[in-house]
């Protein structure tokens, strides 16, 4: 059980620390991130525990996917913002 507290605290780290940048704002994705974990709080199946886990992992690549794609079109627009223009 020891184990599984660690990783839903690296989970829930991993979390936080990605979601500085998150486009609604970090205090807007700290607070539904705090209320997500507190509304599974008191579960204490492990195989639960791991689902969650595995769920929170996938929210993880789903905003690190997010945050390529802002930075891809950013500059895409810088780069590609003048051939638009001309044609």
């Amino acid at each position: 059980m020891a184990n599984l507290r660690g990783e839903v605290l690296n989970l829930y780290r991993n979390l936080l620390y990605l979601g500085r940048e998150y486009p609604k704002g970090a205090d807007y994705f700290r607070s539904r991130l705090k209320a997500a974990f507190l509304k599974n709080k008191d579960v204490k199946d492990p195989e639960k525990i791991k689902q969650l886990i595995a769920r929170g992992e996938f929210v993880i690549k789903e905003l690190e996917a997010l945050y390529y794609l802002r930075k891809y079109r950013a500059m895409k627009q810088r780069y590609y913002e003048g051939d638009n223009r001309n044609k």
